[in-house]
Order: C-alpha cells, then structure tokens, then sequence
C-alpha cells in the first residue's frame, strides 16, 4: 500500500469509524476491491488529506452534494461523520435546509428524514 492509500485509510476510519470500515473491508471481494483501493487512495488520501479544508467544512459540503444528487443511501453515514467531525445537529439542519432551496424540497426532505433518524439512534445509544 502506498502513502496516499495509507493516509487515505487512516482518516477514512478517523471519519467513519473503525466498524464501518471494518465492514467494508469483510464485503470486499476480487470484483469490488479495485473500487475500494480508488475510493481509499483518492478519495480519502487525495482528497480529505488536502489542507485547503478542514473536516467539518468537508463534511457539510459531503452532506449537501449528496442531498442535492439523492444519495439517501450514503447520507446517514455522513451524518454520523459529520457530528463525528464536530458539526452541531444545528448545522447540520442549516446545510439541508440551504442544499434544499438549491437542490429542491424533495431532496432536502428525505436528507432531513435520514438525518433525524440518525441523530435519534445517536442519542439512544448516548441515552
């Protein structure tokens, strides 16, 4: 594994803990672990290595691009790294709320819904 992937993998479970991590790597197969070596290397040891940003910011616009392109199945994860990044269940509300005037209602509803069910399983588990 080279540099990048090595940074790539440390924050990829700074960000989304060991578990998801660990999840994925047991799900791997010859098929998808080409896929998860691009998304380790570049995404996470090209991209949220970058100093020009911090990991709050990195989240709030991950939240939003995904809203806005309907990824519901993603958003739950990061919103688990976004308060995991220290962004406020506030903040993260204002970025839904602000991805919907731009991205649309629709979109922004079901991102509300997954947050709000995120954030009850976080408190649950706090609880």
């Amino acid at each position: 594994m080279n540099e990048r992937a090595q940074q790539g993998a440390q924050v990829r479970r700074e960000v989304l803990g060991d578990a998801h991590v660990d999840r994925a790597a047991a799900k791997t197969t010859e098929f998808t672990r080409p896929f998860q070596e691009y998304i380790t290397e570049a995404v996470w040891g090209a991209i949220w290595t970058r100093p020009g940003l911090d990991r709050r910011t990195r989240s709030c616009i991950t939240l939003a691009v995904l809203t806005a392109l309907g990824r519901s199945e993603e958003i739950a994860m990061h919103v688990r790294a976004a308060i995991g990044n220290g962004v406020t269940a506030e903040e993260i509300a204002e970025v839904l709320l602000h991805t919907g005037a731009y991205a649309g209602v629709p979109a922004a509803n079901a991102a509300f819904a997954i947050g709000q069910r995120v954030l009850d399983e976080l408190d649950a588990q706090e609880g």
